[in-house]
């Protein structure tokens, strides 16, 4: 199966768990999503969850940021 990244839409707060993905596939989305992407990536034996945080918890992460 194709995957276009693309296409793909996340809601704020909510994932998307894909299993079965090897390392090289891991390593393309990585490239194709991009450094400047909202969306969080995780990676475990397998399965890769992609995560979209809520707009409270980007701008507690900004106010965290600047405090420091």
């Amino acid at each position: 199966m194709l995957l276009e990244l693309q296409k793909l839409t996340v809601p704020p707060g909510h994932k998307i768990l894909l299993h079965d993905i090897n390392w090289q596939e891991f390593e393309a989305i990585i490239e194709d999503l991009g450094e400047h992407r909202s969306a969080r990536i995780a990676y475990d034996r397998g399965t890769l969850e992609i995560m979209t945080p809520l707009p409270e918890h980007e701008v507690n992460k900004l106010f965290i940021t600047s405090f420091i």
